[in-house]
Order: structure tokens, then sequence, then C-alpha cells
């Protein structure tokens, strides 16, 4: 039987950064950013609302329009990476920029139809990353023979971006219930490599599509206060391209031998998302809001690799081929995870708004850990400031502080065997947005 570690371990940082496991993306927009996105399924205050609840479209009495960028900072750290080589323990230190920064654009445009029914459409992120563990000083690892003993599987770059499209409808029921639904179209592309030396153990480009929905509803008390709910259905992403590796493998009648594998496909299960948000205006100037978010990552057992074929391609049975078929590449024990989230906002003027928030965003992985996906329990700290350029056209700024815990690890090559290491993660995220209601 084929040994699949190397397969899995390189398959399991393609995908992994994608889900965030390692980054979830909050970047739908400036305004967000700048209160933690605490109440944001409900707030409504320009058209980036979609992308948390369409229920909440029905707030809005004329057309809406927002667009921005985000870019996202990434600080993944990885230090004092160690194992036992065959002479003895070997420390090949550590990286303090693995981490590469994304810039993630979004569009939202919401228009009424009539004083019941409204549709909508968006585009953004809410994932995406870039790491590069490839670049840890090796000098150590050099043996008496000249051979480098190092972890390579573990050690490389990783290249992840998605695009959500979509489109959303909602439906006043009365003055004080709304519903709304929509449907995502997810578009995944991702890349990456680990070398040893100059072989390639992996080198994978691949994308695909997904399709889910999201369905939300609002209740407003009156005209300043409101809760509203969502809960987002995640698809079965299956993306497609080239998915090559090269591992060792025990093979029937010939024994130890390299084997190259391709697949044509891989099938990653998403998680469903729940979020309740509240929004209350407390005075004519400040509003308090807040969000609880539940992701279901707890649903995430595996990641499969389908259609796989194998040749052997050194020994005196090169070339023959070894038929491998769909394969469990990776078992995960994530867990279900919590985000909660407070924030303030604060009307200095008719021109200028303040904002602030905290969220807390709870990790989701138990006994299975990675260098590649550095995770951990994360809080944040954001402020945001708004300016009305007419009555209709506003511009906003957001930034957030991203702070993540250092975490001690043990992750197994197929390679080198259990590897030692300290990782910690966080971010800044910078954003800017234009909204202009018509």
């Amino acid at each position: 039987m084929m040994k699949k570690s190397l397969v899995a371990l390189a398959i399991a940082a393609i995908s992994a950064p994608t889900l965030g496991a390692g980054f979830q993306l909050n970047s739908q927009s400036a305004t967000g950013i700048g209160r933690a996105f605490s109440g944001d399924a409900v707030i409504a205050d320009n058209a980036s609302v979609l992308s948390r609840n369409p229920a909440a479209m029905a707030l809005f009495n004329e057309a809406a329009f927002s667009g921005g960028i985000t870019y996202a900072d990434l600080a993944i750290d990885i230090k004092d990476v160690n194992y036992m080589g065959p002479l003895g323990p070997i420390d090949i230190g550590g990286t303090s920029d693995a981490g590469e920064g994304k810039v993630i654009p979004n569009i939202f445009y919401i228009q009424p139809l009539n004083d019941k029914v409204a549709v909508g459409f968006g585009a953004f992120s809410n994932f995406g990353t870039g790491t590069d563990s490839g670049n840890l000083d090796l000098t150590n690892a050099v043996l008496p023979t000249g051979d480098v003993y190092a972890p390579f599987d573990l050690l490389g770059n990783t290249e992840v971006t998605t695009i959500n499209l979509n489109a959303s409808v909602s439906y006043r029921i009365n003055n004080h219930l709304s519903l709304g639904a929509g449907i995502d179209a997810i578009y995944g592309e991702g890349k990456l490599d680990r070398f040893a030396g100059e072989t390639p153990l992996v080198a994978v480009e691949a994308d695909g599509w997904g399709f889910g929905g999201i369905i939300g509803a609002t209740w407003e008390f009156n005209e300043r206060h409101r809760i509203g709910a969502s809960y987002r259905f995640s698809p079965d992403m299956k993306v497609t391209g080239d998915i090559n590796t090269i591992s060792p493998a025990m093979i029937p009648g010939v024994g130890l031998a390299n084997v190259a594998t391709s697949f044509d496909e891989l099938e990653v299960p998403l998680a469903d998302i729940f979020q309740v948000a509240g929004f209350h205006q407390l005075t004519d100037r400040f509003a308090l809001h807040y969000t609880a978010q539940f992701t279901q990552w707890g649903n995430f057992e595996q990641i499969t690799a389908l259609d796989g074929n194998g040749i052997i391609i050194d020994g005196p049975a090169a070339g023959t081929e070894i038929p491998v078929g769909d394969v469990a590449l990776k078992e995960y024990l994530w867990d279900d995870s919590w985000l909660f989230s407070v924030g303030g906002t604060y009307n200095l003027s008719d021109r200028w708004t303040l904002r602030a928030g905290y969220m807390f965003d709870q990790g989701v992985v138990n006994e299975i850990s990675s260098i590649s996906i550095p995770d951990s329990d994360r809080n944040w700290y954001t402020a945001g400031i708004g300016f009305n350029i007419t009555p209709k056209s506003t511009i906003d700024l957001g930034i957030a502080y991203v702070q993540g815990k250092e975490v001690d690890l043990v992750e197994e090559s197929a390679i080198v065997g259990p590897v030692n290491a300290t990782t910690e993660s966080g971010a800044v995220y910078y954003s800017v947005q234009y909204s202009h209601r018509f």
C-alpha cells in the first residue's frame, strides 16, 4: 500500500489556510473592520451588509453601492524548529516572515424593487492567505556525508485565493420582520511547492468552484433597536489541476521505491456558519452593537483525493503504473469554534463618524497541529472613521490589530519523524471603502 504521508501533509498545507484554520479573512468592508464586525449582520449602514445577512437589504429604501480594498498584512512567526537526526538533535532555527500579505477587494450593490422586495449582488472574499516556510537555515541539517536531513515535506511556499460571488433577495413581511436568501458561487485557486533540494516532492496548481447559500432574518423592535441572524451553507469544494507528488512507497514484489502520483481532483468540505447580531441606538450620537458567530468546523473530517494514478520512478520496476483511486489524504480533529465581538459607533458630527470594536476569535485546531497552519485563539482590536463627502456619499477607513498566541507543537514528518516548533500568528488589516446611496 502506498505511503500517503507526503501527499497528506502537502494537501493539508494548501487547503487548510483556505479554510481559515490559520486565517479566515474578515475583510468584507472597512466599516466592519473598524467595529470588529460587531452587528454587521443587521446595522445596514452600507451595501456590504448583504455579505452577512441578505434579510438586512429590506432596511434600504434606495439603491446603494459600496466598494473597497483591504490589505491583510499577515505576520507568521516560526521558531525553534528542531528534530532528532541520525547523529543527534538538529536545530534549523526559524523565520519571522513566513506570512505573505493579501490585497482583498470587495464590491456590493443593493436595489430595492418596491417597498417589499430588494435584490443585491456582491463579490468578496472569505478566505485566503500566503505562507512561506521554506527559508529556514538548513546549515545544521547537513550530515558528514553531505546529505541534507531535513523535513522538506513540511517546508515550502503556499498561495491561496478565493472569491465569493453572491446574489441575494430580501422580502419585508411587515414593519418588524424581514427575510432573505442568497446563492454563493465560490471560486478558489491555490499553488503549493515542496522541494528536497532540486527534487519537487509536491507541485500543486489547482482551482475550482463550489456552490452554497445563505438565509437570514431581521427583527426591528423600532427604528433604534434591531437584531438579525443568518446561516451560511458552505459547499464541498472540488478543485482540479496539476496535483503531483513524489513519495516513498512499499510496493509488493518490488520493495521500497519512489512513486510519482497524480490526482485529478481534490474534495474539501467547508464549514457552515451561523451568526446573530444586534444593533441598539442608545443615544442620538452613540450606538452599541455585537455579534456571536458559530462555525461548524467539527464537520471538517478529511480531505479526499480523487482518481489517483502512480508510477514507479526508480529501481528495476521503474515505469510500472500503480492504480491509487480515491484516497483519504488527511484526517483532522478540528473543533467547532465561536467568535464574539462588541463595538460602538459615535457620530461626532454630521460629517464624521468614529468606530471601535473588540473581537475574540476561537482557534479550531485541537490535537493535530501544523507548522504550515499556525492556529490559536486570537484577539482583535479595531478602530475606524467615516467621512460623509455628501449626504449620500461616504469614505470609510478601518484598521484592525490581530494578536494570536504562541503555540508549541509537534508535527510528524514523513522524512525525519517528529518535528518540534513554536508558532505565532497575527495580522494587521488596513481597509478603505467608498459607499453611495442613489
